[in-house]
């Protein structure tokens, strides 16, 4: 019956409970959009720092991992110094450069890394299969459209190359047996992975350099405790544990979040003064029925109850439809902003999560039953006898 009433209301006047409707959910859709972008960021950053299993990373003292071309020396012995601690169960040195390359179809600049193939951290394999010689790399599939190369082709790979002077500083051949994704680096980036020694050697590197190494602790450890170690014991580094990256993160991103508030409130205020006018004239509009209810025996609560399920109707709807416009909304917002220059293309502005969706729902049902609130007390309240007159004059 109670829905029976609430639908004959609604439809009495179609396109104006359409139109807020769609109201409802353009505002849906920025709350939506806020929620995700009040968390996005910040765990899509975090998944990127845990993908790999490292939960600390140690980067030259007072700088951040690549940020500028400072290196770590003598990283043999370090790493050595490093293992007297129990809780670091494995770790990987990663050196950051540059090299040329020639392939049959063409040459190309590319961002290189070195790494230790047994316990790298940076990329993943998606064909072919991982390096396993000294003379092995694998590379990005834009690297592979940049030069037309194929796996199982040998380049030639230089180091320190002078584009005028066009001289190297080294030079090998090396076989390309896989293509891989890289976790750390912008979307379609031109990149290889060799052997650590193997780039050392084309780049002249002396001292043991790396210009990042990862750490995996043993389960149960506790990082925070570990880099405290390492920050008294190891001065020539400073560690950076995934917490304490992400407290970072949380102080650069406190903007974005009071934004992402402050979009979020007026979106809620939008919706729930839209759907507490249209309430509120439906009722003024059928203030004689509601009295002729009322005069009948209809329970005040039953009135109540209908005109706060009108409210709750047109939010609900309204959601549902402002769910599909939030998302579709995020992902054009997300593509813009994910272009950003050396931002790492895992790194998403606006992560969705069904809690997101949830809390969204949560609020604006909240918020339709506020709207029929004023409405349904003044239906409910208005004299039966007064009301009756006034009708019947009019």
């Amino acid at each position: 019956m109670l829905l029976t009433l609430v639908r004959a209301s609604l439809q009495r006047h179609r396109l104006r409970t359409a139109l807020a409707v769609i109201g409802v959910g353009v505002s849906a859709a920025l709350l939506l959009d806020m929620v995700m972008l009040a968390s996005g960021m910040r765990e899509s950053f975090r998944s990127l720092l845990e993908a790999r299993g490292f939960e600390i990373r140690l980067t030259p003292k007072g700088t951040l991992p690549f940020d500028t071309d400072a290196s770590i020396d003598s990283a043999g012995a370090l790493m050595a110094q490093l293992r007297a601690d129990s809780d670091i169960v494995a770790m990987s040195p990663v050196l950051g450069g540059q090299v040329h390359v020639r392939a049959a179809a063409g040459s190309a600049t590319a961002v290189a890394i070195g790494i230790d193939p047994a316990v790298q951290g940076d990329y993943e394999v998606r064909t072919g299969r991982d390096i396993a010689a000294p003379d092995q790399l694998v590379a990005s599939a834009e690297f592979l459209r940049a030069t037309g190369a194929r796996l199982g082709d040998t380049l030639r790979v230089e180091g320190g190359y002078d584009a005028q002077m066009r001289t190297v500083t080294a030079e090998r051949r090396l076989v390309l047996v896989g293509t891989a994704h890289f976790l750390y680096m912008p979307a379609n980036p031109r990149a290889v992975a060799m052997p650590l020694a193997t780039l050392r050697a084309l780049t002249g590197a002396r001292g043991d350099p790396v210009s990042l190494i990862m750490l995996r602790l043993r389960k149960g450890a506790i990082a925070d405790s570990v880099q405290a170690w390492i920050a008294a014991r190891v001065p020539p580094v400073t560690p950076i544990s995934t917490a304490a990256a992400l407290r970072q993160v949380d102080q650069r991103l406190s903007y974005f979040r009071q934004l992402a508030f402050i979009l979020g409130s007026v979106s809620l205020a939008v919706g729930l003064l839209l759907v507490t006018t249209l309430v509120t004239v439906s009722v003024n509009e059928r203030l004689g029925e509601i009295a002729v209810m009322r005069a009948i025996g209809v329970a005040t609560g039953s009135i109540v109850a209908q005109v706060l399920a009108e409210g709750v109707v047109i939010m609900s709807a309204g959601s549902l439809l402002g769910l599909g416009l939030g998302l579709a909304t995020a992902h054009y917002l997300n593509g813009i902003l994910s272009s950003f220059p050396g931002l790492p293309a895992a790194i998403d502005f606006f992560l969705f999560q069904p809690r997101d969706a949830w809390v969204s729902l949560g609020l604006l049902a909240g918020c339709g039953v506020l709207a029929g609130a004023y409405p349904a007390w003044r239906g409910a309240s208005m004299p039966i006898a007064v009301t009756l007159r006034e009708e019947a004059v009019a």
